[in-house]
């Protein structure tokens, strides 16, 4: 029911409530805890987090800042795991972060209105119910200065880039944009953004992806993160730091253009 792409791993929540991990497991980011009480993940850079339906949240994998420890607490409704960093949204629209701090990307601002949080690889963003955004931490390329307005609907924070989504069905982008990653296609039928580190994605109406910046990763091959599979029965995305994921509605997964046939 739901995918989130990190680094080199990536994360799926199935519909019994379970979790299921797959790629790089270095730091046993991919290696997902038992149980059936899950109703969110979040994959980041090498550590991974889940959020259990009794509002407690669960964290592994890479935990050398602590991203991996979350509060022990159960008001919990929402979750991002960044580069070193985690977040999470609580109950009374308060938001609480931990693990790497240098950029104060860890310390969330004061409030109780926010309505969704996203942790980039440095930075941080925060949708306030009002539908204005909130961005602290790293801002070498202005990734932490979203416009302007009061009608956005969805965040995401990538490595050095933000996108948001306007409640138009239209998509913002800022921050780096070394490839194109932080402008978004024209348009007013998107339901979904995610930003990667240099490509992004976009979830339309109709249930197809538009995926925009390099095709190139830095590890010197010619990768097709930017290139959406063709489709339109898709219900989510999330971009990693070099891979995509989508979920079609006929539950099958798909990685990088490749079907996995193995939603059970």
């Amino acid at each position: 029911v739901a995918v989130s792409a990190g680094k080199d791993h990536s994360l799926t929540l199935k519909a019994d409530g379970s979790i299921m991990g797959w790629g790089y497991n270095g730091y046993g980011q991919a290696t997902a805890p038992d149980g059936n009480d899950f109703i969110a993940v979040s994959a980041g850079s090498n550590h991974s987090l889940g959020l259990k339906v009794n509002g407690s949240i669960v964290g592994w994998g890479k935990n050398h800042y602590g991203q991996a420890t979350p509060p022990d607490r159960n008001d919990f409704i929402g979750i991002s795991a960044g580069g070193s960093h985690s977040l999470a949204l609580k109950a009374n629209g308060s938001i609480v972060g931990w693990g790497r701090n240098d950029y104060s990307q860890a310390t969330s601002p004061d409030g109780n209105d926010f309505i969704a949080v996203s942790a980039g690889g440095e930075h941080s963003l925060a949708l306030k119910a009002d539908g204005s955004i909130v961005g602290w931490g790293n801002n070498d390329d202005g990734q932490v200065e979203p416009p302007d307005g009061n009608d956005f609907i969805a965040v995401s924070a990538g490595v050095w880039h933000s996108l948001a989504l306007k409640a138009g069905g239209s998509i913002v982008g800022w921050g780096a944009n070394w490839s194109g990653e932080a402008t978004p296609p024209d348009g007013n039928d998107f339901i979904a953004v995610s930003a990667g580190v240099w490509h992004s994605l976009a979830l339309r109406s109709d249930g197809s992806i538009v995926g925009w910046g390099s095709n190139y990763a830095w590890r010197g091959q010619w990768v097709g993160q930017a290139i959406a599979p063709a489709g339109d029965d898709f219900i989510a995305i999330s971009a990693g730091y070099e891979h995509s994921l989508g979920i079609e509605r006929v539950c099958r997964y798909v990685v990088a253009g490749d079907l996995n046939d193995d939603c059970k």
